[in-house]
């Protein structure tokens, strides 16, 4: 096993499919070289539960936020709020928040009031915004680029599907692209021509686990310990060793999550 270890930059350890086996998911991402995880919250009703995945082990760290998805269901919540919930040691980010016009769960029109709160809090808070974005390229580059105009944002798409035009709009606003095990998929020829296009101090790779897992794993509940197989696909198709792609991606997490490195 190589010497270089990985973060597991987005997963969902709070959800029901880790209740039975929580402590072997753990001990699996350990011995596969993952040292670190990022848990991430989807709606801030269930904060709580969320941190307290975090403050189980000392090499988890939590975000707080409202998944677009969530929007219409869950109760208003404001920039103070965000901020307050953010200021506890384990919170590292704002988010998952931001557009999904896939499936439509919650109105348009809310996702985006949702996702510019989450923009603000970002900014307010000096902490990393964690965006997911799906067929909305256009007005998730107008919400960002007006909390950016203001200064002080900083973020990352992650589970990274979307266009070329996303990804240079993100990239000049100084956010990060994360990819996911989508990328290792046969048909994400397209997707990968992006990742190509994106600068390797901007790159993170995460599971989004329990869901999308990387071919061999495919079919299977995703988790943590997964991520290694994304890393080598990634390292493998841009020409660089895995060491090299776990130094720098590890890198790139601690430059933008700067509370999770401190």
């Amino acid at each position: 096993m190589s010497v270089a270890s990985l973060v597991d930059s987005h997963c969902h350890l709070d959800f029901a499919d880790f209740g039975e086996d929580f402590q072997a998911v753990l001990d699996r991402a350990r011995e596969n070289g993952v040292a670190r995880m990022l848990t991430i919250c989807t709606r801030v009703t269930k904060f709580d539960q969320v941190l307290k995945i975090a403050e189980s082990a000392d090499n988890i760290r939590c975000s707080v936020g409202i998944h677009p998805h969530e929007a219409a269901n869950e109760p208003e919540v404001d920039v103070a709020k965000l901020v307050e919930l953010a200021r506890h040691p384990k919170v590292v980010g704002i988010g998952e928040a931001g557009l999904d016009y896939f499936y439509d769960k919650s109105p348009r029109e809310r996702q985006q009031e949702v996702f510019a709160t989450h923009v603000e809090a970002s900014r307010v808070s000096g902490l990393p915004l964690i965006v997911h974005s799906r067929d909305a390229d256009e007005d998730t580059v107008r919400l960002l680029e007006e909390g950016a105009k203001k200064g002080g944002l900083t973020g990352v798409i992650h589970c990274f599907t979307s266009t070329q035009y996303l990804a240079d709009a993100a990239l000049e606003m100084g956010f990060y692209i994360s990819l996911s095990g989508i990328v290792t998929f046969k048909n994400a020829e397209a997707l990968r021509a992006v990742a190509r296009t994106v600068p390797l101090d901007r790159l993170l790779v995460e599971t989004d686990s329990p869901y999308l897992a990387p071919i061999p794993m495919r079919g299977k509940r995703n988790e943590p310990a997964f991520v290694r197989h994304t890393a080598q696909y990634v390292a493998d198709f841009l020409g660089l060793s895995f060491d090299d792609l776990a130094v720098r991606t590890t890198a790139n997490f601690d430059r933008l999550f700067t509370k999770a490195a401190a």
